[in-house]
This record gives structure tokens, sequence and C-alpha cells, in this order.
């Protein structure tokens, strides 16, 4: 469909405008609704992974550059542009219009911002509605650390750390998504009142997750990442980052449609931090606003983490929260409709100042 791998096309839509001033140029047929809005588009960059081709092209002079272009590359662009335009779905049982706020709940003694601290099912739940109070939206619980270096769990472990603090929130309205690789665990958390998957294995590491998940009817988070937690800092290398990281969801989605999984419920998270070095991590920041054109929602999860550290030389997660904000900030002005964080009051804030704009 798009030639040889060399040769594929990337199409990114950049000059984000808001407000306003974003309706008068889509009126005006200077700009596109960026994924169903509030931000309109009125530039579109197209590239290929060699570099050798990389042309601006504004919104009003799309369909001029569209018709100069080969057959099958005409087409390519007409659906990656409806895809960049289509207005993603609303998640059930939430509030907000959106971006949506993921309030992190770690039941685990390990992992790297605030293992321990909520490793009973007293404190996590506690913490749990402390999030949703801060404005959280959606809450996800993990009982499996994945953070650089970590150490597999048994099933049995996993479940013991997560089914009881699903229970003890039978009471809340926000959805819960429940964080792991492992299709039991998935299983079991459903029947205890979770309602979204957020698999950072992209349905990959449990070959019975594609058809447990296609038999389901909610919301499905697929990660990107380079490797297992054990090793995937080791030595991560990319060919070109960007359009890997693109390649590989895209891949991933097509796999879930074939496997029975409706586009809509699909979620993706370009996985900053995993298998990544400081310097992919800032690419696929900087470039966020590429993966729109797969057509579905998008998660950025920057809260805390390592990489912050790197560039700002806060070395305790817990100092990271001034760098958490700036780099989601970087997600909301790209489009991104979701944002995994630990720190809910402030990134509400921080999201609400910008909504008004």
């Amino acid at each position: 469909m798009h030639g040889t791998a060399h040769d594929k096309i990337y199409i990114q839509p950049l000059g984000f405008l808001r407000g306003c001033v974003a309706l008068e140029a889509v009126a005006a047929g200077k700009a596109h609704l960026l994924a169903g809005g509030p931000l309109a588009f009125g530039m579109v960059r197209i590239f290929n992974r060699i570099g050798s081709r990389q042309d601006m092209v504004p919104v009003c002079e799309l369909e001029t550059y569209r018709a100069g272009l080969p057959a099958h590359e005409q087409a390519y662009l007409s659906q990656v542009v409806e895809n960049i335009c289509r207005a993603r779905p609303v998640l059930k049982n939430i509030g907000s219009d959106g971006p949506y706020l993921q309030g992190i709940v770690n039941v685990t003694p390990d992992s790297f911002s605030d293992g321990g601290q909520y490793d009973s099912v007293t404190k996590a739940v506690a913490h749990a509605h402390r999030l949703i109070r801060e404005g959280a939206d959606l809450i996800d619980i993990g009982g499996e650390s994945t953070r650089p270096g970590a150490k597999k769990v048994t099933i049995r472990e996993e479940l013991s750390r997560v089914i009881p603090v699903i229970e003890g929130l039978s009471d809340i309205m926000v959805p819960i998504s429940i964080d792991t690789r492992n299709t039991e665990v998935m299983r079991q958390a459903i029947k205890a009142g979770a309602s979204i998957i957020n698999d950072v294995s992209a349905l990959s590491h449990d070959a019975e997750a594609l058809d447990y998940v296609a038999g389901l009817d909610c919301p499905v988070i697929l990660m990107h990442a380079q490797n297992t937690p054990e090793n995937m800092q080791d030595d991560p290398r990319y060919d070109h980052v960007v359009p890997d990281v693109y390649d590989y969801l895209e891949q991933r989605l097509e796999i879930c449609h074939n496997a029975g999984i409706d586009r809509e419920r699909v979620i993706i998270d370009p996985g900053i931090g995993f298998g990544k070095t400081t310097a992919h991590n800032i690419a696929l920041i900087d470039n966020l606003s590429l993966f729109h054109g797969l057509g579905v929602l998008i998660l950025l999860g920057v809260s805390r983490k390592r990489f912050i550290g790197h560039i700002t030389g806060a070395e305790q997660a817990s100092e990271r929260l001034a760098g958490s904000l700036a780099f989601g900030q970087m997600g909301y002005d790209q489009g991104v409709q979701i944002l995994r964080v630990h720190d809910v009051l402030e990134s509400r804030q921080m999201r609400d100042s910008l909504i008004i704009r």
C-alpha cells in the first residue's frame, strides 16, 4: 500500500490552533479540526524514514499536493488525514469531556516512584479515593512493577495485590483500568469491576490475551515497549525511533482488528521510558501528533519518569513534578487525549488552565 519500508510516507499534523482562532481557521478552509477538536491544525508534514522526503504542506493546499502524488500515495494520504480529523469516541462513565486524567495506583513494593506506599488494600483504596477527589477521570491499578530492571511476579501474587483493591473500590463511579500483561489477571479484574485493559505489551505477552479482549466490550490500551521490564533499558536501539514506534503500533492495531477488536475501543501509548533512551523519549514527545494518523485515542505517560531526572538533575522521582507537568503540557498541546499521572491535583490545574484558553 505504501511501497517499501524506506519510501513509506508519514503524515504529521502541525501548526496547532485552539479556541476562536482555530474555529475561524477551519471555517476559512485554512485548518482542520484535530481528532474532532478542540485543537485545529493548519499544516501537514509529509516525510519518509530516511529523510529524503520532507514536505511541509498548508492544509489549504493539501488537495493540490495530493493530486500530484502517485495513486497509491493519494489513497494513503486521504486515509491518514481522515484518521487525523475523525472525532474520537468518548470514554464511558467519565464526567469530563477530556482530556482525561488517569490516576496511578501501584499496589507494588517496587514501582519506580511510589513502590511500597500503597501496598496494602486499605492504603491503595484510600489513595484511589484521594485521586478521585483531586480530579482523576479514571483510576489505573497495577500489581506488577514495570520499572526498568523489575522482575516478574507470579500470577497468584499479582492477583492477590489488585483484586481486593478493585473490589474495595466498588463504590466509585469513575472507571478502573487494570494495568497487566496477563490474561488471567485481566479476567479476574474485569469480574471484580475493572472496565479498561491497560497492557504494556500491547496484548503480545500472553497468547490468550487477544482472544480474551476480543470477547469483551471495553477499551484496551496498547503500549509500545522494546523488550521486557527486566532488560528494556540495557541498550535500547532503533533505526528511527518515531516511525519505528508508529509502525509497531500500526501493526498491533491491525492484529487487534483482525482478532475482532474494534478500532473504536483501542487507545495507544507510545511507551515513554519503556526501552528508550532520553533522546528517544524526547523525539517521541516532540512528534506525538504523528500518532493521530492511527485514528485512535492517544495516552501519554510521562509522570515522574527517569528521563526527566536525566534532563533536570532531579534524582528522586518525587522531585520531578515540574518536569512532569511541562511534558504533560507538550502532550496536550499536540492533542493527546489521556494523561497518566501520579500528581492528579496539579495535573488537573494545568489541564483546566489550558482548556479555558
